[in-house]
């Protein structure tokens, strides 16, 4: 049996969470069949960054960073479903990736 993987990565919750809706009306819609949406565990980074130009460990910034990953897998597709896969508009600030 074959299937299509497709991970959609993003730095907004709500943003991965629309382009995925998007994704799966679209699979839906060409008759395939779908696996998912399964939420992989969120990647978190964290920054400590000093304020000021001098060194001094008590006065210091921190930033963290996020990041939301989805997983489909489609199966029992079509040339439509891989046509609607490639032609997609998505939202800014979402990686799609669709591996075979």
């Amino acid at each position: 049996m074959q299937k299509i993987r497709v991970k959609i990565k993003g730095f907004d919750f709500r943003v991965v969470d629309k382009a995925t809706s998007d994704v799966c009306k679209a699979v839906i819609d060409t008759g395939a069949k779908i696996r998912g949406p399964i939420p992989l565990p969120t990647r978190k980074w964290s920054v400590a960054v000093h304020k000021g130009p001098h060194i001094d460990a008590k006065h210091k910034e921190h930033f963290r960073l996020f990041e939301h990953l989805r997983l489909l897998d489609v199966v029992d597709f079509n040339a439509k479903t891989i046509e609607a896969l490639t032609h997609m508009q998505l939202p800014a600030g979402v990686d799609v990736q669709i591996k075979n």
